[in-house]
């Protein structure tokens, strides 16, 4: 029998995420306060947000819509009633001392998702008003409150506890990402906290009948940050129960300078928050027709996005997926190809252009590379005004300046030297400066003819038509 390979140690690690959307609406959950990201502390602050007595929460319908559309993404159950409730707790940032939540009746329940041949189920996913926002490193000795997000529409996306991994809670977590991008119900940028999670992690052994105790690691704002912690999170937990101690339920956070999980509270239970119904807000019933109208409008999902690339332009479906994995990069690749070759666009963007945003750690929106700059640098290649070498030169350049690619290539000089009568003078001097290495050719070491190219490069700097300077040397020699 196979060894699994979710096993540490012999240890079984169980692991469920509870994601936190930011949902795109014009206006707050409850409040006609303008959702964006980025103003002035404390602009972006209505009565309602303030909690202030006799001021009432109106239910943004749009928050609604948009949970309704994340439901329908995964084959959920949609709740035909949804009752809001209020999470009792004191926190600077939580102005009115309780939070606006979906308890026992939220807006989605029971859906899954697929993550390479294995299902994570989805328990819930609920509709609730983000906290303001507490900063503690601005003033030496005094922390300040931004209310800004006070009041953002949330989706939080409760897992089942499927997930064996933290390899494979990142893959769960980049397919919620990918799907609530591809839904325009959020931007997903975690480092503007638009997605971020909480991992609940605990062990067994595989023949345990019950979990482990679990504890919750808080706020996570990254892929690798999510990997990181719950990997230290499992060791330390083997650590203390091969010692013979017990894991206690409690809430902790990852530091990332550190790279290790520290304890910020006992975990608390739904009855330390004394929900009730919130009497300001009626039960809402999601007719037949509502629900009919966000699937008209349910836009492509990624999977079917796939299926059209392969069809259309002709990519495997490896070059597919790897496009569609990201909704901006897909976005992107659409616009690429609507002058310029598909498949050497797809080429480029999986390899050259993915591996710049890689290296430097940010998204392609946040590049100065567009799509019709990017366009008309594979044009450029497919017509042969640059070789393939030359081409990752002006890439690197219009990452770093956002130039012209036409620009960039007459300012540097860079055209690929196409002129055959040129071409050939050039060979014909390699040829007459390096005897031995023709006649060692002609005898038979065939592998020669890398030199002889390498030659004709670095005399041409690079730009020489690779396929022509290949064809007058096997002519010449």
């Amino acid at each position: 029998m196979a060894q699994d390979k979710t096993l540490v140690n012999g240890w079984q690690p169980v692991i469920g995420l509870e994601v936190h959307v930011q949902l795109t609406t014009n206006t707050k959950l409850f409040s006609p306060s303008r959702n964006q990201f980025g103003e002035e502390a404390n602009t972006l602050v209505d009565l309602i947000d303030l909690g202030l007595p006799g001021v009432l929460p109106v239910l943004n319908e749009g928050a609604i819509k948009q949970g309704i559309k994340f439901g329908l993404a995964t084959n959920a159950e949609i709740a035909e009633t949804m009752v809001f409730d209020r999470k009792n707790y004191f926190y600077p940032d939580l102005p009115k001392g309780y939070q606006i939540t979906q308890l026992h009746y939220p807006i989605v329940k029971n859906g899954r998702v697929g993550i390479e041949g294995k299902e994570v189920r989805i328990h819930q996913a609920h509709l609730e008003e983000d906290a303001g926002k507490s900063m503690h490193d601005i003033y030496d000795d005094e922390s300040v409150i931004d209310l800004n997000r006070s009041g953002v529409p949330l989706l939080e996306i409760v897992s089942e506890p499927d997930i064996r991994s933290a390899e494979e809670a990142v893959k769960y977590l980049k397919k919620i990402h990918q799907i609530v991008t591809y839904l325009d119900i959020s931007d997903g940028n975690m480092s503007q906290g638009s997605l971020r999670c909480d991992a609940n992690v605990s062990i067994m052994r595989p023949d345990d009948k019950e979990y482990g105790t679990r504890a919750e690691i808080k706020n996570i704002n990254s892929f690798r940050f999510v990997e990181r912690a719950i990997n230290y999170e499992i060791k330390r937990q083997i650590k203390i129960l091969e010692s013979g101690g017990t894991v206690e339920q409690e809430t902790r956070l990852y530091d990332a300078i550190k790279d290790e999980t520290r304890s910020m509270r006992t975990k608390e239970f739904a009855n330390d928050y004394r929900y009730f119904p919130c009497p300001d807000l009626v039960p809402f019933a999601i007719s037949d027709e509502l629900k009919k109208e966000v699937q008209a409008n349910m836009g492509e999902l990624p999977e079917q996005k796939q299926v059209r690339l392969v069809e259309t332009y002709g990519l495997s479906e490896y070059d597919a997926g790897v496009i569609c994995a990201d909704k901006l990069t897909a976005d992107f690749y659409e616009v690429v190809v609507k002058d310029a070759s598909p498949k050497l666009a797809a080429k480029w963007i999986i390899g050259d252009l993915n591996a710049l945003i890689n290296k430097n750690d940010v998204n392609l929106s946040d590049s100065k590379i567009t799509a019709e700059n990017f366009s008309k640098l594979i044009q450029k290649i497919s017509d042969n005004t640059i070789s393939g070498k030359i081409a990752k030169e002006v890439l690197e350049e219009i990452w770093e300046s956002g130039e012209d690619v036409a620009k960039v290539i007459e300012g540097k000089g860079l055209q690929q030297i196409s002129d055959e009568g040129e071409l050939e003078i050039i060979v014909d001097q390699i040829i007459k400066d390096n005897p031995s290495q023709v006649a060692a050719y002609k005898s038979g070491k065939d592998k020669l003819f890398g030199f002889f190219v390498g030659q004709a490069m670095k005399a041409t700097q690079g730009k020489a038509n690779p396929g022509l300077i290949n064809q007058i040397l096997k002519s010449k020699l």
